[in-house]
């Protein structure tokens, strides 16, 4: 039964992954043709025609380096789903994270507590 769920889980991780993927690419290609409109004008005008292209090219290896880093980050989020789901499937029943224990509250001085609460400050 475990198991079933833990397939079922990693077929839902892979979906949610291949979503994010394709929908940055979907995005980057969007962004790219709205980005393209003002620089397709400029070049119409001769003496901006150079100035344009080099423009056009720090553009475009911007937007690739936003996405690309989406991905990659989406590709390290489905690696670390599948190290989480292993783990699951090797040790059924237990979960996989160690319990967290609370931190603990330090325990302020009288003085500073009254001040605190009164306002006032304290030597």
């Amino acid at each position: 039964m475990a198991d079933k769920k833990t397939n079922q889980a990693k077929r839902v991780a892979d979906l949610i992954h291949e979503a994010v993927d394709k929908g940055a690419t979907t995005v980057e290609e969007i962004h790219k043709s709205i980005a393209d409109l003002p620089l397709k004008m400029l070049e119409g005008i001769e003496v901006l025609k150079k100035p344009v292209k080099e423009v056009r090219r720090v553009q475009d290896r911007s937007i690739a380096a936003v996405y690309n880093l989406i991905r990659e980050i989406n590709e390290q989020i489905r690696k670390r789903a599948a190290e989480i789901l292993n783990r699951r499937r090797a040790a059924p029943g237990k979960s996989s994270a160690a319990p967290r224990k609370r931190p603990a509250t330090s325990k302020r001085p009288k003085a500073a507590s009254a001040s605190a609460s009164t306002g006032t400050p304290t030597a």
